[in-house]
């Protein structure tokens, strides 16, 4: 079984917090089996947060989409910055090419 993520602790826990005041505040029980029955349904629905979070992100059409998306966007970002320099008049920086006088010296690189 896989170990839960940061995602779902923090939906868990803010479920079983914000679940457990608005109860409390509602309802305005004073008695201890109130109490009691407010917060074992405060832990329920704050694991069923936790739990049903990676079924709602983990999806196979959503993987495609997003991969889609990312795609579209750096696609978008690119023609952003293609329109940016032809507007100020400059072409895409092209690197120049090393020096050859620097190639009997030892590199770190590999």
């Amino acid at each position: 079984m896989p170990r839960p993520t940061a995602a779902q602790y923090a939906y868990g826990s803010a479920t079983v917090v914000v679940t457990a005041l608005a109860l409390l505040l509602l309802l305005r029980t004073e008695s201890g089996v109130g109490v009691a029955a407010i917060g074992t349904a405060s832990l329920v629905l704050g694991l069923l947060a936790a739990v049903a979070l990676p079924a709602s992100r983990n999806g196979r059409a959503r993987a495609g989409t997003a991969a889609a998306t990312t795609s579209a966007a750096q696609t978008a970002a690119a023609a952003r910055t293609r329109r940016a320099l032809e507007g100020i008049g400059a072409r895409e920086r092209i690197p120049a090419p090393r020096s050859s006088a620097r190639s009997g010296e030892h590199s770190l690189r590999r």
